[in-house]
């Protein structure tokens, strides 16, 4: 998914990370997915906010009426995002999450 907006173009990344545009019971959404499969757990949560934060910032101007999700894997959920310190992260920038099972392909958990 191409964002533009102004002079600074936004991509999305290419693999198993991606934005998703779809509706949920007629809410338009955006689903930015992570796979959270690196090294360092921190470094991918520091990055997916710091994109998420960027996509949401761009969807507000270029389409307010789609609320943005990242999607992240349920294994990653149950660990380390249920540390406190990623608790309040979540709550001070309202991130909007979509917990994933990506053995079974489905959707565990929408929390926003």
């Amino acid at each position: 998914m191409h964002i533009p907006f102004d002079e600074t173009d936004l991509y999305i990344d290419i693999g198993a990370e991606k934005v998703l545009a779809a509706e949920k019971r007629g809410r338009k959404i955006a689903v930015e997915v992570k796979s959270f499969a690196s090294i360092s757990v921190l470094f991918d949560f520091h990055l997916a906010v710091g994109q998420f934060i960027n996509y949401r910032v761009a969807l507000e101007e270029l389409s307010p009426d789609r609320e943005l999700f990242l999607a992240v894997p349920i294994e990653t959920y149950d660990t380390f995002f249920r540390r406190r310190f990623v608790q309040s992260v979540i709550e001070r920038e309202h991130l909007n999450i979509v917990v994933y099972d990506s053995r079974e392909e489905v959707i565990a958990q929408w929390k926003s």
